[in-house]
């Protein structure tokens, strides 16, 4: 119950969140064509899917992650919507890892999706709401690592290698694996210049923004379409800035996330506490084009609820929902079951959580009870009170209780100091 509590307190925060900036709530299916997720995923998510045979023979695998769903969602359901539209989901994805820290088979994400606007705008708005929700969290010392696919993918393009061979450099680097991924690009046939350049763009990284940016329009002065997509990000990072938003930034050139879908802008946002990200996201303006929609720029995020919790619980932050009044109450003898059970339903119509003791136990130990459930008052019914249609009314903080009208009881109870 504690484990998901906290995971439920996430979900709120990220649900509230949704709410503040006009993000409509969807839910997508856990199973889905398998086609559909398998299409621009990338090849590391394509092998650690759960996949298999349904019993009308289609092939059908769980949900990996939210935004493929959404795009045909887009694509099929509301093209005609107005633009842009904003959706929120959030729910558990699944994924064949071998078990280790910060891995699970299933795992829970909060996924925010801003659909029709090509602009700077929209990506800045995705960092902002992502800054919001880790302040909102009340995590402290984040920071972002940022980049745009459209840097190392213009260079590739320019050199005419073919899409396909550009996933396989991006899925190398996205693993880290720099010294390989240079050997695939020298592989493809490109010229010299590339690869020097592609070279020079891995090692353009660093926390001062401006710098960062200028070395890599430098960098990749010769390809236009690599030189454009270092503007955009500026365009980008200069509208958060502007927008008096503040969290430390990492900016590299060659930064590359696995899924294929991606054509602009990516992140990943960072707590000290964990080795791992705590979500990410980025453009993908083809995705919806490919599952039969008319082209659609789009940009999201996803965020990491199990990941989220742990860098709260290891950051001290608190996960609890705000305290709030809880009733036990206490029928003395069997005659007063019934009366407690009323009672009980009487409070919940007020919207007040109550449970009703079951156990038959003495009113001495109902209460050492009720102190480990961290009940803040008990009604004990007895027949003498009840008489007079009153009740035992005991506040468990202050250990001070008093008879009071049964008729004014949710009122005192709303009334006390919790």
């Amino acid at each position: 119950p504690k484990e998901a509590e906290a995971m439920k307190y996430v979900e709120q925060i990220t649900r509230e969140l949704a709410h503040l900036y006009c993000y409509e709530e969807v839910i997508t299916p856990v199973v889905e064509s398998y086609d559909l997720l398998a299409a621009k995923s990338g090849e590391e998510i394509r092998k650690r899917m759960y996949a298999f045979d349904d019993l009308g023979g289609r092939r059908v695998a769980l949900r990996p992650e939210f935004t493929a769903s959404m795009a045909r969602l887009i694509a099929t359901k509301m093209m005609n919507e107005p633009k842009p539209i904003r959706l929120y989901c959030c729910g558990s994805l699944y994924r064949y890892d071998e078990p280790q820290y910060l891995r699970y088979r299933e795992f829970w994400q909060s996924n925010y999706e801003l659909i029709g606007s090509n602009k700077p705008e929209a990506d800045a708005e995705i960092l902002i709401l992502t800054y919001d929700l880790l302040k909102r969290l009340g995590l402290r010392n984040y920071w972002f690592k940022i980049g745009h696919v459209g840097i190392i993918r213009g260079v590739l393009s320019q050199e005419g290698v073919a899409e396909e061979k550009q996933n396989q450099i991006m899925q190398l680097l996205d693993n880290k694996r720099w010294d390989e991924a240079l050997t695939a690009v020298k592989e493809s046939g490109v010229s010299q210049t590339a690869t020097t350049t592609l070279k020079k763009v891995l090692e353009t990284k660093g926390k001062d923004v401006s710098r960062v940016l200028k070395e890599a329009k430098r960098v990749v002065s010769d390809y236009y379409s690599a030189l454009g997509a270092v503007e955009n990000l500026q365009n980008i990072l200069d509208l958060v800035e502007e927008s008096d938003v503040e969290f430390e930034t990492l900016v590299e050139a060659g930064f590359a996330r696995g899924l294929e879908y991606y054509t602009g802008m990516v992140f990943q946002p960072y707590v000290p506490e964990l080795e791992r990200e705590v979500g990410g996201g980025g453009r993908y303006d083809k995705l919806i084009e490919l599952f039969g929609g008319e082209p659609t720029p789009a940009v999201g995020v996803a965020h990491g609820v199990d990941r989220l919790v742990l860098a709260m619980e290891r950051q001290k932050v608190s996960t609890k929902v705000k305290a709030e009044r809880r009733v036990m109450i206490i029928p003395i003898g069997e005659e007063m079951r019934a009366k407690a059970m009323e009672l009980s339903l009487m409070l919940r119509n007020v919207n007040m959580p109550v449970e009703v003791e079951v156990t038959g136990r003495t009113v001495s130990k109902a209460l050492q009870d009720a102190d480990r459930r961290s009940v803040t008052h008990t009604v004990i019914v007895g027949a003498e009170e009840l008489k007079a249609d009153k009740v035992v009314l005991r506040d468990m903080k202050n250990r001070v209780q008093r008879i009071v009208k049964i008729e004014n009881l949710s009122d005192e109870i709303m009334e006390a100091k919790t």
